[in-house]
C-alpha cells in the first residue's frame, strides 16, 4: 500500500527544517567584542603619591639657659614680626627655708659678723705694728747718717717695716673677705622665697627671628624650664614647600626643575609646582601591607600664584602627580588592548570583520594608553579586553 502523496510532502517539510536548526544552531556566529580606534593624543606617564606642605624656613626658639618661664600669651596662627620679644625668662626663684634651714642661715650670719670683727681686730693689731715698725726704722736711718749703727741693723729695720705694711694689707683683705661672707649670709634670708627681691629682676628676653606667624607652642604656662627646653616654633606660611614620599624606583625618573602637579588638596582646581630637590639618600618604609619600600624624598615649590594656594598651611596633605614623560601628538593605544605573547606585546586588530593577531611595538605605557611605535596605524580599530573567544582569524562584531 502506497504512502499519500501529501503525508510525503510533509515528511519531506518536517526534515527539511529539522535540517536548517541544526545548520542554523552549529553555524559559527561572530564573537562581540568592545573596539577602540588608534589614536594620536597628547600623552604623559606621571608617578603619583601623597605629600605634604611644610614652611621652608621654621624656627624653633628653646631656652638659652635655666630660668622661670613668665606665660607665654601667644597662640599658635598670631602673626610675629621679625624682633618681636616673644618669650621672656626670669632667674631661678629662690628657695623655701623650712624652720632648720633658717636656724642655720640665722647662725652662719651671726658667724660670719663674729668673722668680721675679729678681722677688724686682727687689723688694728697689724696697724699698730706697722706704725711702730715705721718708728723704729726711721730712727735706724737717723742713727746710721750719724754713724752709729751698722748697715745690717739698718737693713733689718727696713725689712721689718715692709713685713708689717704687708701685714697691714693682708688684714685690710681679710677684712674685706669677712664683709663679703657676711653680705652672703645675709643674702640667704634676704632672698628667700618668703624674703623681698628688693628690685626688679633681669629678665632674658627670646625675639622672633622672622616675620610669620607662630606654628606651635610647647609650653603655655610660666614655670621652671631647663636650659634647651623648646618654647615656641615659628615660621612664615607664605614660604611652603612640599614634601613627596616617592619609591627609589620612580625617583630615578624624576628631575630637578620637572613639572609637579596637586591635585585633591581641597580647591577646585590642580595647582602646578616644580621639582627643586632629590634628596640623596633614601630610607626603609613599612607600607600599610606590611611590606618594606625604599623610599626618596622629593621637595617642590609651587609655581602658581600665591593666590591658588594661599589656603594650604603647614603640614596639609596633598597629592602629587609628577610628570616624567609628556608627547603632544602620541600614536596612542588602549592599554587594555595589549597583551604580552611569546615575550613581546601584541594586540587584534579588527580587519573585514576578523580579528587579526598583530604585535606591536610599545613605548610608554601610562597604564590607561601606550605609546605606539610600530605594528599599527592611526584609525586602526582593536579590541578591546579580548577573552579566550578571540583568536587570529575569529569573526567578530563591535558593540562599541
Amino acid at each position: 500500500m502506497s504512502m499519500p502523496l501529501p503525508r510525503i510532502a510533509g515528511l519531506f517539510l518536517v526534515a527539511f527544517l529539522v535540517a536548517a536548526g541544526l545548520v542554523w544552531g552549529f553555524w559559527p556566529r561572530p564573537v562581540k567584542v568592545e573596539t577602540a580606534e588608534v589614536a594620536r593624543q597628547a600623552m604623559d606617564v606621571a608617578v603619583e603619591e601623597e605629600g605634604r606642605t611644610r614652611v621652608k624656613e621654621r624656627y624653633e626658639l628653646y631656652a638659652p639657659v635655666a630660668g622661670y618661664l613668665r606665660r607665654i600669651e601667644l597662640e599658635a596662627g598670631d602673626a610675629v614680626e621679625s624682633g618681636q620679644v616673644l618669650v621672656e625668662l626670669e632667674p631661678l626663684r629662690s628657695a623655701v627655708l623650712d624652720p632648720r634651714s633658717r636656724a642655720e642661715a640665722e647662725a652662719r650670719v651671726r658667724a660670719a659678723g663674729s668673722a668680721l670683727e675679729r678681722a677688724r681686730n686682727e687689723m688694728e693689731r697689724a696697724r699698730a705694728q706697722a706704725e711702730l715698725a715705721d718708728e723704729q726704722f726711721e730712727r735706724r736711718r737717723d742713727l746710721l747718717t750719724r754713724e752709729l749703727i751698722s748697715r745690717s741693723e739698718y737693713d733689718q729695720a727696713e725689712s721689718d717695716q715692709r713685713a708689717a705694711d704687708a701685714a697691714l694689707e693682708a688684714a685690710r683683705s681679710a677684712v674685706q673677705v669677712a664683709r663679703y661672707d657676711l653680705a652672703a649670709a645675709e643674702a640667704v634670708l634676704e632672698y628667700s622665697a618668703a624674703g623681698e627681691s628688693g628690685g626688679p629682676a633681669e629678665t632674658v628676653e627670646l625675639r622672633s627671628p622672622v616675620t610669620g606667624v607662630v606654628l606651635k607652642r610647647f609650653r603655655e604656662s610660666e614655670g621652671v624650664v631647663d636650659s634647651g627646653t623648646p618654647l615656641l616654633e615659628v615660621g612664615d606660611p607664605a614660604q611652603l614647600e612640599v614634601e613627596v614620599e616617592v619609591l627609589s624606583r620612580d625617583a630615578v625618573r624624576i628631575a630637578p626643575g620637572g613639572t609637579v602637579y596637586f591635585e585633591r588638596w581641597g580647591g577646585g582646581q590642580a595647582i602646578e609646582g616644580q621639582v627643586r630637590n632629590i634628596e640623596p639618600q633614601g630610607f626603609t618604609k613599612i607600607s600599610a601591607l606590611g611590606v618594606e619600600e625604599q623610599r626618596v624624598l622629593v621637595i617642590a615649590d609651587f609655581v602658581a600664584p600665591r593666590e591658588a594656594w594661599e589656603r594650604l598651611g603647614d603640614g596639609y596633605r596633598v597629592e602629587a602627580r609628577f610628570i616624567v614623560w609628556s608627547r603632544e601628538d602620541a600614536l596612542t593605544v588602549p592599554a587594555s588592548a595589549l597583551f604580552r605573547r611569546d615575550g613581546a606585546w601584541s594586540t587584534f586588530r579588527v580587519d573585514g570583520g576578523e580579528a587579526e593577531l598583530v604585535p606591536v611595538e610599545v613605548g610608554e605605557n601610562n597604564g590607561l594608553v601606550a605609546e605606539v611605535l610600530g605594528g599599527l596605524a592611526e584609525g586602526d580599530a582593536v579590541i578591546v579586553h579580548p577573552d579566550d573567544e578571540v583568536s587570529d582569524g575569529a569573526h567578530v562584531e563591535s558593540y562599541h
